[in-house]
């Protein structure tokens, strides 16, 4: 039955910002400072033919607003701004443009790039001082009001509130929603590359045998691919041009053309990983959005209020200030837009159900007219907000700007990238200039960065390759990037990143270039597992997938950037998962207090450092250049508390074996070797020399009551257990968690 539509709106109310069905009715809401005029368009369902047009009731602090009685959900509907058209001033008002509900929580329509979704008249003279009065309502994307909102079944029983996670043996795994699932054997073909494809039991399956915890995704908000991408057939295969802020991402949904589905799928999604003890982080994109430069379209927030959405040059308010390198920068300096944030991510927590976020360029979130403020009101709000404080708040801490980096210094219990954890890793182990003490510092959490304010550990999110960057496999393959395929003449990705191609530029049939390249993988693995703080895994390093040298597969949504699953090592993936169940199964591993120098309460562990000598560690030998293996000991035991073993875990990153004294007064038992050439669950006297193999990792515990009670103790035979180690064969490289 058509909706009989009333001649006026009622006043409505002017929150929540966007539609909202209530009351037999819809309210709409939206703001913008300095607009003049605000009105509603409704549209049919198909979004073409417009039925209506109703000024907006206000502004009321900002707040246009006002009530549609006897409308629903599925109601069609855009905006008209009118105001002032100064770019000099920043405004640019352009009433003949329809503009997109930044709040909307359904977007129809096929966005498609032209010149008529410019305010501005594209070529003119004038540039972008020019003005533009073509109509682009057809072709413009719009929002359609969403069913009543409810609370996503089981959010606040979210795995998060696990007790073993609380003990900091939170495990991330950061993956791509297509790219996981596109080329998996085991998930049907329908299903590849969708929301239900992350939730199948194949998926599921491979996440629970590597025994990760919290699942980290690329962008699933609603974006667009810039123009630039779509002028050459392109696509933004990661996603980081978001439009819509508060609607799940079609591309990935079964039935894409239903943004009610899309919705339910997406929920059904977590719900499904939540039911298995897994948890959803989402990597979200609030500094800049999909309208780029001054010389961007004005498809929502520019056309609202330019100057209030976006940080404009100081004294040339006719540029947007781009300390993003995405062409504008959001002002969260801004209430409004503060508000606007905290509504989206409370809408993903509560409606969607998921456990947190992962910001990107998270630097811009707290920046104001002085540069960043760790104090700054965004961060303050997240802090008393009842829903957000208890949710994961992971940074990408750096932006474009001159002073971007800033890692280290976010508030409270947000977590934080680690990119020093990754490049020493790296130059560590692939023989790049890189100290003992540095290599110690980044493995016990990067004290020098986050030991202040009552942070944790924790706090250092870990990692050797991520999304943007080689992978791990690639790091081992490729001495220098090959983005060719990216249309953009190898000139975009990272330059000079910490990479070793052991002799023959990309894969090879050479059997000890490839046992060398295995290897280090392994040991880079072990180090990031192993390490103090909270390790991340990039889907597909698990398994030896590489990218062909790619290391910026941002547009790559092809089987460059798809997790290669027919060519999977399974026996890496079996590696990871006895890491991670070791990683697990003993709490030196995963200690989440900072490393004492001696132990004196039973919450401490301490961490003495040794040379290969046998020796702690001295000043002299924390400045050897020369000398690069090391072996750190954690200890545990408290006088009048139940003793903990220490545990001994040594690094040999030089290319040959050597030697290493073990430190006395303990015995040892062989936990892990990376390389896979020593025997675990085997016994070392105490001052033993173990022939450490090369580019190796190797892992040992402290025998409890010494040799004598471990060798009455063992089921195997005196002379098994006197067999010198260099003689042991090969055996399984980890030893089960007990």
């Amino acid at each position: 039955m058509p909706l009989s539509l009333p001649d006026a709106l009622l006043m409505g109310l002017p929150e929540p910002m966007g539609s909202l069905a209530r009351d037999g009715g819809v309210n709409f809401s939206v703001f913008s400072q300095h607009a003049q005029r605000m009105e509603l368009c409704l549209f049919d369902t198909s979004g073409v033919r417009e039925l209506r047009r109703y000024p907006l009731h206000g502004p009321h602090d900002g707040m246009w607003h006002g009530f549609l009685p006897g409308a629903g959900p599925g109601l069609v509907y855009g905006l008209r701004a009118q105001g002032p058209w100064a770019p000099e001033q920043g405004h640019r008002f352009n009433h003949h443009k329809l503009l997109l509900d930044p709040c909307a929580r359904e977007i129809v329509g096929q966005f498609r790039w032209g010149p008529q979704h410019h305010a501005y008249e594209q070529g003119h003279p004038a540039g972008t001082r020019s003005f533009d009065r073509r109509d682009n309502a057809t072709g413009a994307l719009k929002a359609r009001v969403a069913p009543p909102p409810q609370l996503a079944a089981g959010w606040h029983n979210a795995p998060r509130h696990r007790a073993d996670l609380a003990l900091g043996n939170r495990v991330l795994y950061e993956l791509h929603v297509k790219g996981f699932t596109m080329q998996h054997p085991g998930i049907p073909p329908a299903l590849r590359g969708r929301y239900a494809g992350l939730a199948h039991p194949a998926a599921v399956a491979h996440f629970k045998r590597l025994g990760v915890t919290t699942l980290s995704l690329l962008p699933v908000q609603y974006h667009l691919d810039e123009a630039s991408l779509a002028a050459r057939g392109a696509v933004n295969y990661w996603g980081y041009n978001t439009i819509g802020f508060f609607a799940a991402d079609p591309r990935f949904a079964q039935q894409r053309d239903d943004p009610t589905a899309v919705a339910d799928e997406f929920r059904q999604m977590v719900a499904t990983l939540h039911d298995h003890d897994l948890e959803v982080v989402l990597d979200v994109v609030y500094n800049h959005s999909a309208e780029g430069s001054e010389a961007g379209p004005s498809i929502s927030l520019r056309g609202l209020d330019h100057a209030v959405w976006y940080r404009l040059l100081p004294g040339d308010h006719s540029h947007c200030e781009n300390l993003t390198g995405c062409g504008n920068t959001l002002q969260l300096s801004q209430p409004r837009v503060t508000q606007f944030v905290l509504d989206s991510l409370r809408f993903w927590v509560q409606q969607m159900g998921v456990d947190g976020f992962r910001f990107d360029l998270a630097p811009v979130l707290g920046r104001n007219r002085l540069g960043f403020d760790v104090h700054a009101a965004f961060f303050t709000a997240l802090r008393q907000d009842p829903v957000l404080n208890r949710v994961h708040l992971i940074a990408e801490p750096w932006d474009a700007a001159g002073d971007g980096y800033q890692l280290g210094r976010f508030p409270g219990h947000w977590l934080e990238w680690n990119d020093k954890f990754r490049d020493t890793c790296r130059r560590y182990w692939l023989g790049h200039a890189v100290g003992r003490g540095e290599f110690a510092r980044r493995f016990t959490a990067s004290s020098d960065l986050f030991h202040h304010g009552q942070r944790r550990p924790q706090a250092s999110v870990n990692f050797i390759a991520v999304h943007d960057g080689f992978t791990l496999a690639d790091v081992v393959r490729y001495a220098h990037k090959h983005n060719e395929a990216n249309g953009e003449a190898n000139r975009d990705g990272r330059d000079n990143e910490p990479s070793a191609n052991l002799g023959v530029e990309g894969p090879t049939t050479n059997p000890g270039i490839r046992a060398d390249r295995l290897r280090l993988q392994r040991a880079m693995l072990a180090t990031l597992v192993l390490a103090q703080g909270t390790p991340m895994l990039c889907a597909g390093d698990e398994i030896g997938n590489s990218q062909q040298g790619n290391n910026n597969a941002y547009n790559q949504d092809n089987p460059t950037g798809w997790v290669d699953w027919a060519d999977a090592d399974d026996g890496l993936a079996d590696f990871v998962a006895e890491l991670l169940a070791l990683r697990a199964s003993d709490p030196a591993l995963h200690h989440d207090r900072w490393f004492q120098t001696r132990v004196s309460g039973p919450e401490e562990r301490a961490m003495a450092w040794f040379a290969p000598t046998g020796g702690e560690m001295q000043v002299g030998d924390w400045h050897d250049a020369g000398q690069h293996a090391l072996a750190g000991r954690i200890d545990g035991a408290v006088p009048g508390q139940p003793h903990h073993a220490a545990v001994l875990l040594v690094f040999n990153p030089e290319p040959a074996p050597l030697a290493f004294t073990l430190p006395a007064p303990a015995s040892w038992r062989l936990l892990l070797d990376s390389s896979g050439e020593l025997a675990v669950g085997r016994l070392c006297p105490q001052g033993a020399a173990l022939p450490v193999p090369a580019r190796a990792l190797v892992v040992l515990r402290e025998v409890q009551g010494g040799w004598a009670a471990a060798t009455s103790s063992t089921p195997t035979s005196a002379a098994a257990i006197a067999t010198p180690i260099a003689a042991i064969p090969s055996t399984p490289s980890v030893l089960p968690p007990p």
